[in-house]
Formats: C-alpha cells, sequence, structure tokens
C-alpha cells in the first residue's frame, strides 16, 4: 500500500485520494494551497453573499436570515456563533436526533441555544426506525450511521423550504479539508448530488423502498426525502459551506468556543487522541469509524493525525504512533448497538467480511484476517524529509477541558453511553 510521504493516509482512503511525483498526497497539498488564499477577499465575498440574504428575508418580513444545520458540535457551535455574533444575522437552528445520543453531545446542543439565545427546530427520528435503519445499511453497505448522514444532510433542507429561508450555512468541505477532493478555487457548494454520492452511499429512500428484502417502511425513512426539483427552484435553495470564506481551523475554533461559550470536550477517546471531535453521538468516534477500518484498514486516528501533521501540530512519527496506538482498537459502544439491534458479534463480523479491500487486507492460514501493510512500516520511507511540514512553535496534538468549561463533571466512557432525547 502506496502511503503519502507528510501525513499518514494510505492509496486506498476513501472517497479517494491521490499522490503527486513528490509522495504527497491531494489531501496535504489542499491544506498547503490553503495558505496563498486572499482570505481577506474571500471574507468580503461572505458578507455579501450574508448581507443580501437578510435583505431578501427582511423584505419579505421573514425574522430567520438563514438556516445553520447544528448537532451540538464543535464546527456548528462555532458556526453559529460566527453568523450571529460577528456577521449580525438572525439564524435558525435546524437539527437532526438520529437518536443515539450522548449526554456530552445533549448538554453541548442545549449549551448552545441557550448562550447563543436561538430558536431550534429538531427532527427526531423513531427510536425504532433508527434501529431498524442502522441494522438494515449495516447489512447493505457496512455503516450503522447512515441515518445520521441522511438527516442531517436532508431535514436542513426540508426545513430550508418550510420556514421560506433559501440560505443554508455549512462548516467545512469535509472532503476537501481530508483528502483534497476539491480545490480551493472550486467554491464548491452543497448539492443534491454530493450529498446522495457521499453521505447516502448512493441510495436514496426510494431505492431502498424499491428493494425486495427491505424491512424498512415509508414511516421509518420519512426525514430522508429529497425536496422536489420544483420546490428547490422556486425558492432558489443555495449551501455554502464557511471553510470556502475563512481560514477554517477546527483546532483554534475549538479553543474559541471553549473559551467563549463553555464548550465541553470529552475526557478520553477509545479511537483517538482527539477529544473534542464527534462527541455528539455514540458511534460515529466508535462503531462507524471501527467498520471504517474493518473495511479500508485505517480508522479516524488517520483522519485527527493527518490533520495534525498538516497544520504543523504534529510530527509525521508522532502521527504515526498515534495510528498504531488506536486505530484498530475495538470500541466498547459495539456492545451497544448489538444488543440494540440483537445481533452477536459473530454474525457482525460475517456482514463485513466480504467488504474488507482486499488491497489490505488477508488471512492468515488458519483463516484470520491480518492488515497486509501499515503506515507504521513506512516510518523512514525514502523523500519523507524533503516534504516535512514544519512545526509550530509550542505545538501540542490535542486540547484539554479548561476547568472553568467542566460545570458538568464527566466520569469516564461517558461518550458510549446511549440516551434518546
Amino acid at each position: 500500500m502506496k502511503y503519502c510521504q507528510r501525513c499518514v493516509y494510505p492509496g486506498n482512503a476513501a472517497p479517494g485520494i491521490i499522490f503527486d511525483d513528490m509522495g504527497v498526497c491531494s489531501g496535504c497539498r489542499l491544506i498547503e494551497s490553503r495558505r496563498e488564499v486572499d482570505w481577506e477577499e474571500r471574507e468580503r465575498m461572505l458578507r455579501e453573499i450574508l448581507e443580501e440574504s437578510r435583505a431578501m428575508q427582511r423584505e419579505k418580513g421573514n425574522p430567520f436570515d438563514c438556516i445553520i444545520p447544528v448537532s451540538g458540535g464543535k464546527d456548528s457551535t462555532f458556526q453559529t456563533w460566527l453568523v450571529k455574533e460577528k456577521y449580525g444575522l438572525n439564524p435558525l437552528l435546524v437539527s437532526y436526533n438520529h437518536t443515539f445520543n450522548t449526554p456530552l453531545g445533549i448538554r453541548n446542543l442545549s449549551n448552545l441555544v441557550e448562550k447563543m439565545d436561538c430558536n431550534l427546530v429538531r427532527f427526531t427520528t423513531a427510536p425504532g426506525s433508527a434501529k431498524r435503519i442502522a441494522e438494515y445499511m449495516l447489512k447493505k453497505v457496512g455503516d450503522v450511521t447512515w441515518h445520521y448522514h441522511a438527516g442531517i444532510m436532508t431535514f436542513p433542507i426540508r426545513a430550508a423550504i418550510q420556514y421560506d429561508v433559501p440560505l443554508i450555512i455549512w462548516g467545512e468541505e469535509g472532503f476537501s479539508e481530508l483528502v483534497g477532493m476539491h480545490n480551493v478555487d472550486d467554491f464548491v457548494e452543497f448539492t443534491k448530488k454530493k450529498r446522495q454520492e457521499h453521505s447516502m452511499r448512493g441510495f436514496e429512500p426510494e431505492d431502498l423502498l424499491e428493494e425486495a428484502d427491505c424491512p424498512l417502511t415509508e414511516y421509518d425513512l420519512a426525514p430522508f426525502f429529497y425536496p422536489s426539483d420544483e420546490a428547490l427552484e422556486r425558492l432558489d435553495i443555495r449551501g455554502i459551506y464557511l471553510s470556502n470564506f475563512i481560514p477554517w481551523n477546527a483546532r483554534k475554533q475549538t479553543e474559541f468556543i471553549i473559551e467563549k461559550l463553555g464548550f465541553e470536550t470529552a475526557q478520553f477517546r477509545e479511537r483517538t487522541f482527539n477529544i473534542y471531535d464527534k462527541l455528539d453521538d455514540v458511534h460515529a468516534n466508535g462503531l462507524h469509524d471501527y467498520l471504517k477500518y474493518l473495511k479500508f484498514g485505517y480508522g479516524r486516528t488517520t483522519d485527527d493525525a493527518a490533520t495534525e501533521v498538516r497544520h504543523g501540530r504534529m510530527a509525521r512519527e508522532q502521527a504515526i504512533e498515534m495510528v498504531a496506538k488506536y486505530d484498530h482498537v475495538r470500541p466498547s459502544d459495539m456492545d451497544i448497538f448489538l444488543k440494540a439491534v440483537g445481533m452477536i458479534e459473530d454474525e457482525f463480523m460475517k456482514i463485513i467480511e466480504p467488504m474488507r479491500d482486499p488491497a489490505i487486507w488477508a488471512k492468515d492460514e488458519n483463516g484470520e484476517w491480518y492488515v497486509k501493510d501499515s503506515v507504521v512500516n513506512h516510518l523512514d520511507d525514502t523523500g519523507v524529509d524533503a516534504v516535512r511540514v514544519p512545526l509550530i512553535k509550542d505545538a501540542r496534538p490535542f486540547i484539554r477541558t479548561p476547568e472553568k468549561t467542566s460545570a458538568h463533571a464527566q466520569k469516564a466512557g461517558e461518550q458510549n453511553e446511549y440516551v434518546i432525547l
């Protein structure tokens, strides 16, 4: 397997990555190219978009200037502060509740609404529907969080039409930040096609209902039906990403909202060193990410470590050490899922077996799966030193929660508790 000479990404990284002649991946080059962007000009463009939306909404007599999809996580908390406090808009917060919540996530969402004094519209999927969808999509595409992504990427658009608010403001364009899917000059925006191909794994709810063996009903899938083209065109819906207009830096932004709004981080994580990302749901940083490892041989620590390297907060050697420590770990929240859907672990593993990437996985003489290669084996590849990102002064790979933000004491393992609301 080929690995990036600068960060830790493998050649089979999903949804796709490429390497240049120096062995540096497209994700690293994307972050590097952002240093040359005229961010003052980009912010001017953002202000024009926001002012136009506010003027249009005021003319209509609509109190909401834009919609911000929120979960209570670090990104949506920062988005809300930026849009309301810095730019002076009145956002309508919209949230999809997948039901597999953590107490920490619920606290952060409640804190966001209270501190920012915003209106929130939240759709809660039926808990039984969530379990049925998770089990079915595990078998179909190897994903227990399909309904998370489907809801997050559909309900805000439905709300935009219901409340007559054409502008939807997202945070980072994730695939650009991770694997460099788009260039900085593409100004990629949210589209149904982008949502379907990536967040929905290629499946609309209508497609699932046509499957002969599908146990799901229209009621189960109700939140995920996308509005008609006519409705979208009538309102002229537009979804922009803030990372196209500001120098997006999740670490700095998280430190800011900890100080400004009392955002809470985790105290520890099972599958990564990062304690401030993916805090609001039980499975995203655990079982969902473990499935990625079981299929492709790498996990969230690879994502997090690559980000730290690209921003000069971690040396590649330390990043590889983190990958070796965390990426393979079986998450305890797997037990929550297995109990919820009435499945044993052997059955779970058999479902995933045909989905393993043969470029990285193989069976030994005893029929046990093993990883054929790892970035750990590429510590001293030729050319690594030539493409290093210099470490910033006083670089730290992660943050700790200041005492003053810990209004609610967290016990170990709390992120793996399961609460519906």
